[in-house]
């Protein structure tokens, strides 16, 4: 089936009718792209699991049209919720509160907390609007790729991933890049459990305090396992001296290894080396980060040598990924 056009009233109709009869349907939010399915009916969520390859008990984000929405799925609303949902819904953010019982037992990997968000993405606002409007109060959607591999931030992506079959309604590209923050909300103290876009001092300045890190206690949730986010080259992350005595070492011996280098320093060049600049700026960092490590693949890079992002607040989200990335 040819992709959906955003653009086109009718084909967000068309996307959103294809959600309420239970079937799978790709679509655009402000992070990525997202694998979707109605939240409210198990079988179809089932479905998203078997798609992905990825296990049923690794739970998936509920994304819904309005926070008010949140009351269907939650069967507590903490004082943390409330705070950022009001700070920063739609957007970015994934809450983790207590799940209602007999709802979205599939989305949640059968856990008794569930995570939702609001998204920002003008495209996915729509499609979630006219799914509640046929009676979908939820859609379950993690990211529209195969389980562990890199995400997708264009339709183009998501059909290099699953064919043809897939529906997607195409919204453009993801302007985000990397997926919302998780915070846990369930527990005494909120938790941050993925870093994304938002910084983690931002979720703290609603907070008033800061978030305990993620431990054995905490809920399993989406994109947190230790290997994630990986392209098929082997990525080793390095210290910009590292990459220098590296490339220095190798000289005209890199020719036919399938090196890429992926850096915000000038390095040396080596012939038969792919070479692509990092941006500077960690949200234009973050906004092409699974472009890049998509592209590599493309150009048949089979080993992949990534500069360490700074150590800085901007860039969490960013080498949170590069990390989980590097260790699959």
């Amino acid at each position: 089936m040819p992709l959906l056009d955003a653009r086109k009233p009718q084909d967000v109709r068309a996307a959103a009718q294809r959600l309420a009869a239970g079937e799978l349907l790709a679509f655009p939010t402000e992070t990525v792209y997202g694998l979707g399915a109605r939240a409210d009916d198990d079988a179809a969520v089932r479905r998203i699991f078997d798609a992905k390859g990825r296990p049923a008990e690794h739970p998936l984000i509920v994304h819904l049209a309005a926070p008010e929405e949140a009351a269907r799925f939650a069967a507590d609303w903490p004082a943390a919720a409330q705070a950022l949902a009001r700070a920063f819904w739609p957007g970015p953010l994934t809450l983790i509160v207590p799940r209602r019982p007999g709802s979205a037992a599939a989305a949640a990997g059968g856990q008794p907390t569930i995570g939702l968000r609001v998204p920002a993405h003008p495209v996915a606002q729509a499609l979630l609007q006219q799914a509640l409007a046929l009676g979908v109060s939820g859609v379950a959607a993690p990211s529209a790729n195969r389980f562990g591999r890199v995400s997708a931030t264009r339709a183009a992506h998501v059909v290099q991933e699953f064919g043809a079959e897939l529906v997607v309604l195409d919204g453009g590209d993801c302007p985000g890049g990397i997926e919302s923050a998780i915070v846990d909300c369930s527990g005494a103290q909120p938790a941050l459990l993925r870093p994304g876009l938002l910084e983690r001092r931002q979720i703290e300045a609603v907070l008033g305090r800061p978030l305990r890190e993620r431990d054995e206690a905490s809920p399993r949730a989406s994109g947190t396992l230790a290997a994630h986010y990986a392209p098929s080259a082997k990525l080793r992350l390095m210290s910009a001296g590292q990459l220098r005595d590296a490339l220095a070492l190798l000289g005209a011996q890199s020719a036919g290894l399938g090196l890429a280098v992926y850096s915000r320093s000038a390095l040396p060049r080596s012939s038969g080396v792919i070479y692509r600049r990092m941006p500077d700026d960690a949200v234009a960092a973050a906004h092409e980060l699974f472009d890049a490590l998509r592209d590599f693949d493309a150009r048949g890079a089979r080993i992949l040598w990534v500069e360490q992002p700074p150590d800085a607040a901007a860039w969490e989200g960013v080498a949170d990924r590069l990390q989980r990335a590097a260790a699959a």
